[in-house]
């Protein structure tokens, strides 16, 4: 070996030994032993940590959350100590408003979140000793493409007919019928069996096998938050609802004898002529629902296919006094004011409607279809017979009287 070759041996044996020397600097034995920087910072960390607050927040959705629920994800608590502070903001500085629990030991917003938002967490708290600690997170909430969330009906807190069922519409396409028609429970005061009925993929409708026992109170339950009802869509409700039934009032419109027999808990009240649908234009037969109240609303031939051969609507009145829609596809009963009084309980000349005697302007309080607007209620029955047309599909409006009991409970995914 050249002289030049052993001095540059023994330079990378120096700097290998000068590495294994560095390495063994940084190890705790030796710190200890010669009691260098190492242990001053290990005594100043135990020091530091008897300084700090004992308490302990967590705040939840964790920090960096997606997808949280918009109902009971936000929260914050406390352990080994009080809550002294919380805020919380949109992520463009909105304050979203919270209660603080009665012994400071947890917070909750008050209202429901808003879907697709980030939202900031403040917290901070205090332990017996008055020590502070602080915690902040950040999470958003599930965003609209990926939850779903039902409309229902009846409202909240309203008085409804016999016949009103409990219709629910998704907005998204449930696949997962059973594990959404889980979440949801509709029971009654009077204890009658409740059913649900699935119609479509997007609309589930709930009821008895007969009308609802007049002045029940029937309970609905939507418990979907966080259920999973497609790939990807998870339900963001969790809401009760109740409501209640009325008076038993039942309607019997007869085609043929042209006339509308009103009864009340099973005894007519009143008997009002009426004409229906004409013999081109038939009124569908069977159960129908009132699903819509209009003082005055217009009717307009071409929103139901009813047109002359240049396209126009073959009736367009902008002022259709005391209208109650039956079916979604434009049943109605309502008042005419611009037949003659003669036609009523003599003649079918409407378009497939329902009409009773009426006076133009819907304040005339003398005359049939006045009476029967005050007296009616959504929810309410009419029964419709002898029209020479077929029986209303169960789906066009809230019309699932029309099938019995057996056909109905065939629909229910659990």
């Amino acid at each position: 070996m050249t002289d030049s070759k052993r001095r540059k041996g023994l330079m990378a044996a120096s700097a290998l030994l000068g590495g294994v020397m560095v390495l063994s600097a940084c190890s705790g034995s030796d710190d200890k032993a010669s009691g260098g920087t190492g242990s001053a910072q290990s005594q100043a960390d135990e020091a530091a940590a008897k300084k700090s607050s004992k308490a302990d927040i967590t705040i939840t959705p964790k920090d960096g959350s997606d997808g949280a629920s918009i109902n009971n994800s936000a929260a914050v608590t406390v352990s080994k100590g009080t809550l002294t502070g919380v805020t919380m903001t949109t992520a463009a500085g909105t304050a979203v408003a919270g209660t603080l629990s009665a012994d400071k030991t947890s917070w909750k917003p008050d209202a429901q979140l808003e879907r697709s938002t980030t939202y900031k967490v403040a917290a901070e708290a205090k332990d017996s000793a008055g020590l502070v600690a602080h915690e902040n997170a950040s999470f958003t909430t599930v965003s609209p493409a990926n939850s779903f969330i039902g409309t229902f009906t009846p409202e909240d807190g309203s008085t409804v007919g016999v016949g009103m069922p409990v219709s629910i519409n998704f907005d998204k396409q449930i696949t997962d019928k059973a594990a959404v028609q889980k979440g949801v429970t509709v029971t009654s005061s009077s204890g009658q069996e409740v059913a649900c009925h699935w119609f479509s993929t997007q609309r589930m409708d709930c009821r008895p096998e007969d009308y609802w026992k007049e002045n029940s109170t029937v309970t609905l339950k939507l418990a979907l938050d966080g259920v999973q009802g497609a790939s990807g869509v998870y339900g963001v409700q969790q809401k009760t609802v109740t409501f209640h039934i009325g008076r038993n009032q039942i309607s019997y419109v007869d085609a043929k004898t042209k006339e509308m027999k009103v009864t009340e808990d099973g005894k007519t009240v009143k008997t009002i002529p009426i004409s229906a649908g004409s013999p081109e234009h038939t009124t569908y037969n069977g159960i129908m629902v009132m699903s819509e109240k209009y003082k005055q609303t217009r009717m307009n031939g071409t929103t139901v296919g009813f047109t002359d051969n240049d396209g126009k609507a073959e009736y367009d009145i902008k002022d259709v006094p005391h209208a109650i829609r039956l079916t979604s596809s434009g049943t109605f009963l309502h008042g005419n004011y611009w037949g003659a009084k003669s036609v009523f309980g003599s003649v079918n000349t409407s378009h497939g409607c329902v009409g009773l005697s009426d006076t133009k302007g819907a304040n005339d309080t003398t005359t049939p279809a006045y009476w029967m607007y005050t007296h009616s209620i959504i929810g309410d029955v009419v029964v419709v017979s002898n029209t020479g047309d077929k029986t209303v599909a169960p789906d066009n409006g809230l019309n699932g009287w029309n099938m019995n009991w057996t056909q109905w409970k065939a629909g229910s995914a659990v």
